[in-house]
């Protein structure tokens, strides 16, 4: 099945957004997401012609821009841009508005009906051209979108207007500038709403920018001499060498092959401080190389690098749409027939009232311009836009906006212990041999090539510390998660390097890391040291501070477990669980209230997986990376205050945003349909209704949520 990804233009609000998602998915597409803030569409193709999908979508009134499909030609337009329609139209109705101040100014001619029919003509034309357009589109497809209330009210005023200039029917008859007016301050809110968007895309598009630059190639000639030129970044490839000097920018995921430098991957990790890389170590695609020059490979393509899977997890969570938005989009979907309707039943009862066709139809036209589906659709997507950018910015990556929302339930933080509350990076402490007729070199060349088969943080610390070529030949090994590896020779002799639990009935002493046996005989003990990482104790207390219930869940003796949670101020301590225990206690506490499970191991992604949220650590295994639904990069546990701090304040925004979108339109309607507002006014109000959300949401920004 075919994952189709493509940018779509004019999509203007969330019930243009509605409207391609409910086309795609009477196409019968599935996985249909729709990213409003970042005019994107994702869906899977399920086999159908893409060409016909292209069509649907821009026989709704928007236009497909994707690469690897070619969209029907058309011709230049004219205006390009909301602003450029909006200034275009500003320069004829400015004249219409003048009129009203005839009293001072004495500009008696511009109240001759032909006069204001030319100013009025062209801003009509070039409103009809969009809005008609796109109003027309939706109601043949049954989709009326927020376009119809625009094209309908600026139509009634212009015809109304037209009929009282060609039957000379009076000053009272024209209204003119209310059609002009109405058309030249929607464009203004949609030029607005976009850059209010454009504003709240900004730590993405920060991201996004830096993946195309130049590298400095490295090739040979005939003669193996080096030859460096210069190549867009997109178009290397896993392998390729290249040349990073002081103040470039990798420009790919890579390796250092030769050369230390000192590294700024704020842009990636959020962390300020330059580290220093020198051989053999991966540097991000993106980050700036300080000081230094190095050649190293390339590992991964453009598309595939740690910066593309970034920003490609940040546009896949914009596109999610969380429990509370689900009214919003169900009263979007109805909003335009429902507010059609009032208009109609406004002006009977009014003409029914009043006796005055002029004043029932002006409040029916005030009706249409000022109510606004865009703000109820725009108050979740602008605040997750925003949150999920400053996230992304500050090296917090949420795999869907659910879990934005549900970090402001969260009852209890559970922490796994190894390379999670201590840095994992562990280093030999102390070995010894207890078993007679083995040498320590002996020792050590069977604890190698058993460990040698794990990617636990403990087994990767002893195969480091004792590497060697002649690894032992095993017939049949095996890891058992939690526990440790179990091995069996050709000779058929079973060694085991695990926890105590391995060795529990041949020694009492449970105070180290790793036991080594043979064949049931205790062979000797290897003793790990780790430490506690320096955020650990402030990230307890500040949970500790919010009324956040903290646990410490491990593998690890009882014993060492007990003494970490008494330094770091820890509520609870559950040790000495196998991965499936770790699972059942996970259950078990979240069915008690919300969970947040922060782990780093393979053994913890089940627990994960299970947790209301599960938080990973970025140099956690990959599979601890994907299961999680949100990853800390590559600052440990330090910015765990400001994932649940976005969390709570991106809801409590979204919650603002929706009071004021819903409180808008219950207000201004009744105030519209009793005349105590013009369709100018209206229309100008409905622009700004938007704003105010994009606003709100852009506070979250530089808002102190931590």
């Amino acid at each position: 099945m075919k994952k189709v990804n493509w940018k779509v233009d004019g999509m203007t609000c969330s019930n243009c957004a509605l409207t391609v998602q409910q086309y795609l998915t009477n196409e019968g597409m599935d996985n249909v997401k729709v990213n409003l803030m970042g005019g994107e569409v994702s869906f899977d193709i399920n086999g159908k012609n893409e060409q016909q999908i292209i069509k649907g979508i821009e026989s709704l009134g928007y236009t497909v821009q994707n690469e690897g499909t070619e969209a029907p030609k058309r011709g230049k337009k004219l205006f390009s841009s909301h602003k450029h329609r909006f200034l275009f139209c500003l320069v004829f109705t400015l004249p219409l508005m003048l009129h009203m101040f005839d009293k001072w100014l004495h500009i008696h001619w511009l109240m001759n009906p032909w006069i204001q029919l030319g100013l009025c003509l062209p801003v009509y034309v070039v409103g009809m051209d969009f809005f008609g357009r796109s109003a027309i589109k939706s109601i043949r497809n049954r989709m009326p979108n927020m376009n119809v209330l625009i094209a309908i009210g600026a139509t009634a005023a212009f015809v109304y207007s037209l009929t009282g200039a060609l039957l000379n029917l009076g000053p009272q008859y024209l209204f003119f500038e209310t059609t002009a007016s109405i058309i030249t301050l929607v464009f203004l809110g949609n030029f607005l709403e976009d850059a209010s968007i454009q504003s709240t895309q900004r730590a993405l598009n920060s991201l996004a920018k830096s993946q195309k630059v130049m590298a400095n190639m490295i090739a040979f000639d005939e003669h193996h001499q080096e030859i460096i030129f210069p190549i867009e970044n997109t178009q290397l490839r896993s392998g390729d060498l290249i040349l990073i000097k002081s103040g470039e920018q990798v420009p790919a995921d890579c390796k250092i092959l030769s050369g230390d430098a000192i590294v700024n991957e704020s842009i990636i990790t959020g962390e300020s401080l330059p580290i220093t890389k020198k051989g053999k170590d991966k540097l991000i695609g993106g980050s700036i190389i300080i000081d230094g020059i190095i050649k190293a490979q390339v590992l991964a393509e453009a598309k595939d690098s740690v910066l593309s899977n970034i920003i490609n997890l940040v546009k896949q969570a914009q596109s999610e749409k969380p429990p509370v938005q689900q009214l919003a989009d169900k009263i979007s979907a109805i909003f335009v027939p429902v507010v059609l309707a009032i208009a109609v039943v406004a002006f009977a009862v009014n003409y029914l009232f009043l006796h005055d066709f002029t004043i029932s139809l002006m409040r029916s036209i005030a009706i249409l311009v000022i109510a606004c589906p865009c703000a109820m659709g725009l108050a979740t997507p602008a605040a997750i836009a925003v949150g999920l950018g400053r996230a992304a910015k500050n090296g917090v990556l949420f795999r869907n906006a659910k879990s934005l929302e549900l970090f402001r339930t969260i009852k209890q933080v559970v922490f796994d212990k190894t390379g999670t509350l201590t840095t994992g990076r562990f280093e030999l402490a102390n070995y010894q041999v207890i078993a007679d007729n083995l040498s320590a070199e002996e020792f050590k060349h069977i604890a190698f090539s058993l460990e040698k088969y794990s990617n636990h943080p403990i087994a990767q610390c002893i195969t480091t510390a004792w590497k060697r070529k002649d690894a032992i030949r095993w017939t049949k090994v095996e890891e058992k998660k939690g526990t440790g590896m179990k091995a069996t020779t050709a000779t058929g002799d079973r060694y085991v390097a695990g926890s105590f639990e391995t060795a529990m009935r041949l020694t009492t002493d449970d105070s180290h890391n790793v036991y080594i046996l043979k064949n049931d005989e205790l062979l000797g003990w290897i003793d790990i040291k780790d430490e506690v990482r320096p955020e650990a104790i402030s990230i307890v207390q500040y949970l500790r501070h919010r009324g956040i219930r903290t646990i410490l869940l491990s593998g690890d003796r009882l014993n060492k477990c007990k003494l970490l949670a008494n330094l770091l101020g820890i509520d609870e301590v559950i040790a000495e669980k196998k991965p499936e225990e770790k699972l059942a206690v996970i259950e078990d506490l979240t069915l008690q209230g919300p969970t947040a499970m922060v782990g780093d191991g393979i053994n913890d992604a089940p627990a994960l997986a299970k947790a209301t949220i599960g938080i990973s650590l970025s140099e956690a295994s990959q599979i601890a990376v994907q299961t999680a639904d949100v990853v800390l990069m590559n600052s440990g546990i330090k910015n765990l205050p400001l994932a649940l701090g976005l969390g709570r304040h991106t809801f409590l925004t979204i919650k603002q945003n929706l009071f004021w979108a819903f409180i808008y339109n219950i207000i201004a309607i009744p105030v519209a349909a009793f005349g105590l507002l013009t369709p100018t006014f209206g229309a100008l109000v409905m622009g700004l209704s938007d704003v105010v959300l994009a606003v709100n949401s852009v506070r979250l920004f530089v808002k102190r949520v931590a």
